[in-house]
């Protein structure tokens, strides 16, 4: 195929991604996936909305400075401010990219803009020529674009490419559109701009009404050549267009969609797993590509076709995404070297022995409960080294012991940590975590509610580790904790400090959209 049918992939897992509440990642967890972006060749990591906070303008600089292979992006509103400050984070990237937008449609003008189309239109190009003069790849959005009236779309978009646009994006941010029609507009806005030629035409759909990979595949096969996806369709709301639905897709129906990306697909189920362990949103068993049961098969004649011939069932194999290629099995005779190997492989490395130690001596410990290691428990081993490293934690768990039995109502027994200060309490509850989590509440007085408990096994068998999600709200604030450990009642008990730690921490960060 020629260059013109190559869909480049662009990953928003690390900003809109983010976007979904209480997925907030820390600059050492985006570096981490993004390394496995640019392992999997994904075209251009969105790394952040630069100006939302110091820690984002931190994490997009830390992305764009060791990025190599991959375009590292980083949006920004039409205003100066975000812009100079997204090219200020990029200015070391090896390939960077400003990324900038405005809204365009009536009821956005009207009710948050508050400016007449003609005023936007003028914002619009003067943004990427400010953008141009930071950095020559720049790309224009049309936010609410599935929304807005069509001629004036086609004469913002001509305004755009004339300012400089490499890339034009036409998102369904409220994923408003259905398959034909998104298809149709891109068809007729190819059509009808004069210049459209000299740019690239995005897409960038939302999950609300569960069309996203749907409207994507739509505009690719009427002349998109960009899809804005993220890891496991994470992202405010319903989600975006999940990056492994698209590129398995285009990879399994090139006979329809007559397209192909640069992606390495191997490195999908990986990826998805690091994701999922880093912003503690778990992936449901039945979710394509990358669900458990992806490739699981119940029905006797579902097994007994595919054992006479996998294609009866399976239009892709398990091992195209990644599934047979991620069980590297450690135990506690493997050492230090290979230990350090394999994590690299797996997109982290070390600033210095010191922090080599410290998970060593985490996975030996794990390995004395568990025979067999994952790379899954990994993963989630270095992500519980990255919590407990952080900086200026109030609060850290000390000792717990539980009391639970038949006919009796469990009692938890809990020593923290706060302020350097030891502290304990004991509570009763209806369960075992119910008593933790009050015995935790005696001592810190939280006035948080808890919104969500999730518990989830990171590999098989019953020497398992629990992977533990809390999500607590506070004062319209959501926040996740998340805690590992063979004894599930450890893990919830560090999944809640955890989110108390990074409530307690008090980032606020802007909002793209306000």
């Amino acid at each position: 195929m020629s260059s013109n049918d190559r869909v480049i992939i662009f990953d928003t897992t690390l900003r809109d991604g983010e976007q979904s509440p209480g997925a907030s990642m820390t600059q050492d967890e985006k570096l981490r996936i993004a390394k496995m972006l640019e392992k999997m060749r994904v075209d251009v990591i969105e790394a952040g909305f630069a100006i939302a906070s110091p820690g984002d303008f931190a994490g997009v600089k830390s992305v764009a400075d060791h990025i190599k292979n991959s375009t590292v992006c980083s949006l920004a509103r039409a205003l100066d401010g975000d812009i100079d400050r997204a090219g200020e984070a990029l200015k070391n990237a090896n390939s960077g990219r400003i990324h900038t937008f405005i809204a365009t449609s009536p009821i956005h003008m009207k009710y948050k803009l508050q400016m007449p189309p003609e005023q936007v239109l003028e914002r619009a190009a003067y943004a990427v020529k400010r953008a141009r003069n930071l950095m020559t790849d720049v790309e224009f959005s049309l936010e609410d674009a599935s929304r807005t009236d069509f001629d004036f779309m086609c004469r913002i978009v001509e305004a755009a490419i004339d300012a400089g646009a490499r890339t034009i994006n036409i998102p369904d941010t409220v994923g408003y559109a259905v398959p034909e029609e998104f298809g149709a507009t891109i068809a007729r806005l190819m059509n009808a701009v004069p210049n459209i030629d000299k740019a690239i035409i995005s897409v960038h759909c939302h999950n609300d009404l569960g069309l996203a990979v749907a409207n994507s595949l739509s505009a690719v096969n009427n002349g998109a050549r960009q899809v804005e996806c993220t890891i496991n369709g994470l992202g405010e709301r319903a989600g975006n267009a999940s990056l492994e639905e698209v590129v398995m897709a285009i990879r399994t129906r090139q006979d329809a969609l007559q397209v192909t990306t640069n992606i390495d697909t191997k490195h999908i189920v990986l990826t998805s797993r690091l994701v999922s362990g880093v912003t503690g949103f778990p992936v449901q068993p039945n979710k394509a590509i990358v669900g458990a049961n992806a490739f699981a098969h119940e029905s006797g004649i579902h097994q007994d076709g595919v054992l006479k011939h996998r294609e009866t069932y399976e239009i892709m194999t398990a091992q195209d995404v990644g599934w047979s290629d991620n069980k590297m099995i450690m135990g506690k005779h493997s050492g230090r070297a290979a230990f350090r190997a394999r994590l690299e492989e797996l997109g982290t490395s070390f600033a210095n022995d010191s922090e080599l130690n410290d998970a060593f001596r985490r996975f030996k410990e794990l390995a004395d409960k568990k025979h067999e290691i994952f790379d899954e428990d990994l993963q989630a081993l270095v992500s519980e080294s990255g919590i407990e490293a952080a900086k200026n934690i109030r609060f850290k768990l000390s000792s717990l012991s539980v009391t639970s039995q038949i006919g009796e109502t469990p009692v938890a027994q809990i020593k923290l940590m706060i302020d350097g200060i030891e502290a304990d309490a004991s509570a009763a509850g209806s369960g075992p975590v119910d008593a933790v989590f009050k015995a935790i509440e005696l001592l810190v007085k939280s006035k948080t509610s808890l919104e969500l408990y999730s518990v989830n096994a990171i590999t098989s068998g019953t020497d398992s580790q629990g992977e533990v999600t809390v999500r607590l709200e506070k004062s319209g604030r959501i926040v996740n904790g998340l805690g590992a450990d063979t004894d599930i009642i450890i893990a919830s008990a560090k999944a809640y400090v955890h989110a108390l730690n990074t409530l307690d921490s008090g980032t606020k960060k802007a909002h793209p959209q306000v």
